[in-house]
């Protein structure tokens, strides 16, 4: 999960008064967290086994296989990357000595769900790979990006300058331009533009349009790794092409909650790709009535209820089989016609 966690985009999440950037893979094994405030970066990976254990210590009343409870925290952290936090759902957090508490409140069919996201501090060679070495790539990208786009300036300059000198007048005397000047503009851009854009705070960390970027810079280091992988292992250059089994199979591994144009991805590509969270609910459905019952000594709530066995989807769910098909009766063969001719 690790490392398919590198291609997924940053989003900006506020705990009260704290702003902070978070990214998140779920998948029906285990998820990866990243918190970071700019200053400390923390993580949490957790397996089935920590989050079999860890779902029994704080829902005790509620009981699923691992998948279920993975299922539900990627539904519930779905809206809060989105920059639509469900009303429904609070989140908590506490700097501690030793790292970052994340804690969660929700609630499924009358009962309360519980979750703690308990994160250490990163180690460098992680802090490196999913922020400065990606915002280092995308630096270059965007000044590559202002070069191109400045010569395409003075090349619309030096068409327009060719239009006035064969006559050609403007009809609204607003729309008239001065000839571009990159190195004018720089200073007034520095004067004017940076100022304002470095008091917008930490919270406007990542914009939409920096998210896609960073998307597609990740995207190009791990296409370059694992050209790099395969030919210090096989010695040839270019690995061989991905079979469409293998990129079905990839898709299902996990799923990611992040977020670009409000939509979350599969946790093995950007966006375009299909089987990620945006195909998933995002709040609690009622559960079955015959899956309820109460866990063996566990308290029963003030108003009567029971305890509840969370059912859920997993999150690939497999596909219903087709109606069968009618047999299709054998073609009748045709008679052999009679050549008709002269003789």
């Amino acid at each position: 999960l690790e490392s398919r966690l590198l291609t997924q985009p940053w989003a900006s999440v506020c705990f009260g008064e704290s702003a902070l950037i978070a990214k998140a893979c779920f998948g029906d094994t285990g998820y990866v967290l990243l918190l970071s405030d700019l200053s400390s970066v923390w993580y949490e990976s957790a397996d089935a086994e920590a989050v079999g254990q860890r779902s029994k210590e704080l829902n005790k009343r509620l009981t699923a296989h691992v998948s279920s409870f993975l299922h539900r925290l990627a539904n519930l952290m779905s809206p809060l990357l989105a920059g639509q936090p469900d009303p429904a759902t609070s989140f908590s957090c506490q700097r501690t000595a030793g790292g970052l508490s994340l804690r969660l409140k929700s609630e499924l069919s009358g009962l309360p769900f519980y979750w703690d996201f308990h994160c250490c501090p990163a180690p460098v060679e992680m802090v490196s790979r999913h922020l400065v070495r990606p915002l280092i790539r995308m630096s270059l990208a965007l000044q590559h990006q202002v070069q191109e786009l400045s010569s395409l300036l003075l090349q619309k300059d030096a068409e327009i300058e060719d239009y006035r000198e064969s006559g050609a007048a403007l009809s609204r005397d607003r729309l008239r331009t001065e000839p571009f000047q990159e190195e004018l503009f720089l200073q007034s851009f520095m004067a004017r533009s940076l100022p304002q854009i470095c008091s917008e705070g930490d919270g406007q960390a990542f914009a939409l349009a920096l998210r896609q970027l960073y998307a597609a810079v990740t995207l190009q280091e791990a296409k370059q790794a694992r050209k790099r992988h395969h030919s210090e292992t096989s010695g040839h250059p270019d690995p061989p092409p991905q079979s469409p089994e293998d990129e079905t199979a990839s898709a299902s591994e996990g799923t990611t909650v992040s977020t670009v144009l409000g939509t979350a991805w599969p946790c093995q590509g950007p966006p375009g790709q299909a089987g990620g969270l945006s195909s998933l609910p995002t709040t609690s459905s009622p559960l079955h009535p015959g899956c309820a019952h109460v866990r063996d000594g566990a308290p029963r709530p003030p108003h009567g209820g029971g305890g509840v066995s969370l059912t859920l989807p997993p999150l690939c769910p497999q596909l219903t089989s087709s109606p069968a098909q009618k047999p299709r009766l054998p073609a009748a063969k045709a008679k052999p016609k009679k050549a008709k001719g002269l003789f």
